[in-house]
């Protein structure tokens, strides 16, 4: 029979959640009260812009993160930082002690939503790049991947 204890709390940070003000306090609130839980936490950052969570020992270090807190090994997380032309990394998910974890593949995921949505038809490529500004080296990588797509409009290079 179940405890409806929450074993994981899987946070995707929103804009609102991310961002200064009022979203962002209540939810560094609900972080230290999954933190001094029982409750693992998966904190899942695909926000480049703006300050990230806190957490020592990582600052600058990548523009998305994803972070695994283990209810069992508290103080210490996993952190899985990439950058933009990096393929997002697979993590454990972790579940009760008796379980193993789970590979949680996100990129397949991302990947999936991408075809299911028929994104590749509702966003319009040719379009500028939506802030924030990005990095020389990121804007290029943006650059060549839709060259393509930017070449077929008459388009060679949007910055």
């Amino acid at each position: 029979m179940g405890t409806h204890a929450v074993i994981t709390a899987i946070e995707l940070l929103s804009p609102k959640k991310k961002y200064s003000g009022e979203g962002r306090t209540a939810y560094e609130k609900k972080r230290l009260r999954i933190l001094g839980s029982a409750s693992h936490l998966v904190e899942i950052d695909l926000l480049p812009e703006n300050l990230p969570m806190p957490m020592l020992g990582a600052e600058g270090l990548s523009d998305y993160r994803i972070v695994v807190s283990r209810a069992t090994t508290r103080t210490i997380a996993d952190l899985y930082g990439f950058c933009l032309p990096e393929p997002v990394p697979i993590f454990g998910l972790p579940l009760k002690s008796e379980d193993a974890e789970i590979k949680v593949e996100l990129q397949g995921i991302l990947l999936a939503v991408y075809e299911q949505g028929s994104y590749a038809f509702r966003i319009d490529y040719r379009q500028p790049v939506l802030p924030p500004k990005l990095s020389p080296v990121d804007q290029a990588w943006v650059d060549k991947g839709l060259a393509s797509v930017r070449s077929k409009s008459g388009i060679e290079e949007i910055t």
